[in-house]
């Protein structure tokens, strides 16, 4: 059957093809809608893991049962499975077990652009890379035999282009899912130091058979059309040198990065006069190149920042860029921000009302860094929050302690946040962590997480009690505010701060969005009332505005949160 879909369905249309039994996943863009669409399956077990380490091994557990597995995860997200991946590539797999990552070239909403193909390589596991949603289908259905054959992991890369774009797909008969035996091998699955150095030489042996894979395989292939120009390209890449170049060049396109061939690349590069590399992000296909001996052009045209287009390919070759709609006078910036009625945005008023430094996290609160509220001081991965203002106030002491907090989510708590909570408590720093329960994971599009009381399918389900696990966790002072309410929130901030103990402080309330959500109705500005002070203004509320130098409120906006209420003097806001 043919239809039409983004990449990550492609994925998980082939992933259930390919007879998969057990799926479990942390949302994270740009990966979140393959769990997403293998969870309509009924004939398979998903779920959403607390984070990716956790996924991952639950993966490896059904896949040592004998079920072929999977879990999903974006770039990031791999570094927090990479402890798990590199002891599987010792143990090997049992049912077929393949884990994808998606990468995010140009950050659209990622806080680093990092090249995931390096942990293939360092994890000593094959890669595969499709270039469209068919290739996604194929290669993901494939990459179960694949595993079970060569006894490995597999990961498949995806990227923010091929994840979300659509392009048509012919589906194959699904394989049916088979629970293979389960025998116990400590010798292969024990990985004491004993064990694991007997198998070491097994997983060299099998990148050497994986390579002569690479040599002859249907994730790699050549197409001849010119001797004067031969380009060594993959994922995405291809789809540009394709569209820029069309029959001009011969390609040869990578669909395994890893391991790479060596006598593939020899001959096709034999064949062309003017060798070229295009990849996005990392040179890892030009230096594997470069070690061959060849003479190959890459990085001296083709950037290591961000993705590449149509028309970076084209300029690279000296080429007209193809014409391409623009629009007639230019189009107002628009910074992303938080809805209007966000629950956080009380909070961060206040923080930055106060002038308090604040450790932010990862999520959609990650916008309190936007002006107006321009209330974070520093972000840098998930859970980090807590564990930097522990940091923070370790080395500069109580000073710091009492106008210093960090924020995190609900989902973000539980994914990495708790240890961090521990940390402070155990070693005792006077630190507040405020955390931004707004009822679900948000940024990533409202997926449910352990506090939330549902799983993946919406069913009920076992849900976390965040007072009584920060209290369990050693945090005595435990507090619960409404971020609507300012005057309460600016009262349990100063008072925690000034406690002589660690302390948290939820800031409980859905995000807007939830569609169980009931709304109050929309406020009006009276502007004979208006002072055009704009303290309004100051809350980032994308439905207030200034119009001849008054507050105007867009009522098709406004959710009735009464927050710009709270803010003005002159009761015109009503």
């Amino acid at each position: 059957m043919k239809k039409l879909m983004i990449g990550n369905q492609a994925v998980a249309a082939g992933l259930h093809d390919g007879g998969l039994g057990v799926v479990s996943s942390y949302p994270g863009t740009p990966s979140t809608e393959i769990t997403e669409f293998l969870a309509k399956y009924d004939d398979l077990h998903s779920e959403w893991a607390p984070n990716e380490k956790v996924a991952c091994e639950v993966a490896y557990g059904a896949s040592l049962a004998g079920a072929r597995s999977a879990c999903a995860m974006k770039h990031v997200g791999l570094n927090v499975a990479a402890d798990p991946l590199f002891t599987l590539s010792y143990t090997g797999v049992n049912g077929g077990m393949v884990i994808c990552v998606a990468d995010d070239p140009a950050m659209h909403s990622s806080q680093n652009e990092q090249d995931s193909r390096h942990y293939a390589i360092a994890a000593k596991v094959p890669m595969l890379e499709p270039a469209d949603s068919a290739e996604a289908y194929a290669f993901a259905k494939s990459a179960f035999e694949l595993s079970e054959k060569y006894d490995t992991p597999v990961l498949l890369r995806m990227c923010t282009r091929i994840a979300h774009s659509q392009s048509i797909v012919e589906t194959g008969e699904p394989v049916p899912a088979v629970l293979k035996d389960y025998e116990k091998n400590p010798a292969k699955y024990i990985m004491m130091p004993g064990n694991a150095i007997k198998r070491h030489p097994v997983v060299e042996q099998r990148t050497l058979a994986l390579q002569e894979l690479a040599e002859d395989c249907a994730y790699n292939t050549v197409e001849m059309h010119s001797d004067e120009i031969g380009i060594i390209t993959s994922g995405c890449s291809y789809l540009y040198v394709k569209e820029a170049l069309g029959d001009s060049a011969s390609i040869l396109k990578i669909g395994m990065p890893n391991p790479l061939p060596v006598k593939l690349i020899k001959d096709f590069a034999a064949k062309v006069k003017k060798l070229y590399v295009i990849e996005e992000l990392d040179p890892i296909i030009e230096n594997h190149v470069r070690a061959l001996g060849l003479e190959v052009t890459g990085k001296e045209l083709f950037s290591l920042l961000g993705e590449f287009s149509q028309q970076t390919v084209a300029a690279a070759f000296g080429l007209a860029a193809k014409e391409f709609v623009t629009a007639d006078s230019p189009i107002p910036a628009r910074p992303p921000m938080m809805c209007a009625g966000c629950p956080h945005r009380g909070i961060f008023y206040t923080l930055a009302k106060n002038n308090i430094t604040v450790h932010g996290d990862i999520g959609c609160y990650t916008l309190g860094a936007v002006p107006p509220l321009s209330a974070l001081d520093s972000t840098l991965c998930m859970g980090a929050s807590i564990s930097g203002l522990h940091g923070f106030n370790a080395a500069r002491g109580a000073d710091a302690e009492g106008k210093t907090v960090a924020v995190i989510g609900d989902s973000t708590f539980m994914h990495s946040g708790m240890t961090g909570l521990v940390n402070v408590a155990y070693n005792a720093t006077n630190s507040t962590v405020i955390i931004l329960d707004n009822s679900i994971t948000g940024m990533t599009g409202h997926q449910q997480n352990p506090t939330t009381g549902y799983n993946i399918k919406g069913d009920p389900a076992a849900k976390v009690d965040l007072e009584a696990l920060c209290r369990a966790l050693g945090i005595g002072r435990v507090r619960v505010v409404d971020p609507y309410d300012l005057a309460a929130c600016e009262t349990a901030i100063k008072e925690e701060l000034a406690a002589e103990e660690p302390s948290v402080i939820i800031s409980r309330r859905p995000c807007v969005l939830l569609k169980y959500v009931k709304h109050a109705p929309s406020l009006t500005v009276d502007a004979d009332k208006c002072r055009s002070c704009k303290k309004c203004m100051k809350l980032g509320c994308p439905a207030i505005s200034l119009k001849d130098g008054k507050a105007k409120i867009d009522t098709t906006l406004c959710v009735g949160c009464g927050v710009c209420k709270q803010l003005c003097a002159f009761d015109a806001i009503n």
